[in-house]
């Protein structure tokens, strides 16, 4: 007798869920290629279009070059496995449920890509948002939690990182790694490349022993409107990463 499908599991297969499941999917395969992956750890995750309450996730155990549509699992707001074959991993459960229930985002991307978390471990915590072009787009979005606590292995650690944001969309985790965060699933990659290209300039430049030179603050306010006022980039970019991976 085949067994009845749960409406959250009928949902993961509706069209619209379909084709976010495929977009997180390439997101992790196109973040594997640029090389900001770690093992098996880190996660992506998006909310459910009319459902805040349900998100997808990517599963326990797997590379993110070889994650599929097909791998992806649905989860709700505390963290259950509602739909899909693999388990889950907890610590994605507690951050990414605490993020999506508690700072209300939409797609949430946490990486230890290297030289974002390079940043973390200096007394400045951050990236300085005055410097390259690619970091002025982050001035005034990004925030630093600098309280490292271990693993995230309750609730209670997830939820106090979403505090910690305090509605940004980015934010630098002391000794830890990054959180970006956007309305969209290309919108929030093409912030976690760019994050990672202007994290890498900085300390290209910083290595150099030579002084750096910072731009006048508001002209990185500038940028960073510039680039918020034209996501087409971001579009684009992303359908590119498609055709290529």
């Amino acid at each position: 007798m085949q067994a009845v499908k749960t409406l959250e599991q009928e949902l993961y297969y509706d069209p619209q869920v379909a084709k976010l499941r495929a977009d997180l999917a390439l997101a992790l395969r196109a973040a594997a290629f640029h090389g900001l992956a770690e093992g098996v750890c880190n996660h992506f995750s998006v909310t459910l279009p009319g459902r805040p309450d349900l998100f997808l996730l990517n599963p326990r155990g797997l590379m993110w070059e070889e994650v599929q549509a097909d791998d992806i699992v649905m989860v709700d707001e505390m963290g259950k496995r509602l739909a899909g074959r693999h388990e889950i991993e907890p610590t994605a459960m507690f951050i990414h449920a605490a993020i999506h229930r508690v700072a209300k985002k939409t797609c949430v991307l946490h990486t230890h890509m290297p030289y974002a978390t390079a940043l973390t471990l200096t007394q400045a915590r951050a990236l300085d948002t005055t410097l390259s072009q690619n970091a002025m787009r982050f001035h005034d979005r990004l925030v630093i939690d600098d309280r490292y606590n271990g693993f995230a292995l309750d609730h209670r650690e997830g939820e106090r990182i979403a505090m910690a944001m305090n509605g940004a969309d980015i934010v630098f985790l002391g000794n830890h790694g990054v959180v970006v965060c956007a309305e969209r699933i290309d919108y929030a990659y093409d912030d976690l490349y760019y994050l990672e290209r202007a994290c890498n300039a900085e300390v290209l430049a910083r290595s150099t022993g030579l002084a750096l030179v910072p731009a006048d603050p508001e002209m990185a306010s500038k940028v960073a409107a510039q680039v918020d006022s034209e996501r087409l980039q971001s579009e684009l970019f992303f359908q590119a990463l498609g055709r290529k991976l």
